[in-house]
């Protein structure tokens, strides 16, 4: 019986770590050792990352409306139980997006709550 060999999916596993080495450091993206240690590595990262950005976006939303709703002259705990008892059903995406592009839209649902 032959010999199996095995080098057309050595090959194939290794350009495709060195691929997504690229743009890695020195012999991070040049040694398929290196690249492949660095890589398990980054993807640990990534895979954290994309659920810690969610968070950190929301908390940027929330510190813009704060900042936004303090200039009226109210908390943003208020704003948002009006919110909700006035049946307005904004995410806070799109409230921080007023709060920062188009403040008189944003100051006339503060109005509205304030009724």
């Amino acid at each position: 019986m032959a010999k199996a060999k095995h080098s057309v999916a050595t090959r194939k596993r290794k350009k495709k770590v060195l691929k997504q080495a690229k743009g890695f450091w020195g012999d991070h993206s040049k040694q398929y050792q290196q690249a492949k240690r660095v890589l398990v590595h980054a993807l640990r990262y990534a895979y954290r990352d994309r659920r810690n950005k969610k968070r950190e976006f929301r908390s940027l939303w929330i510190a813009r409306i704060n900042a936004a709703c303090r200039e009226v002259g109210i908390s943003y705990s208020v704003f948002m139980n009006g919110l909700k008892r006035s049946k307005i059903t904004l995410d806070r995406k799109i409230l921080a997006d007023l709060a920062v592009r188009n403040n008189a839209a944003f100051r006339k649902l503060v109005e509205k709550i304030k009724e």
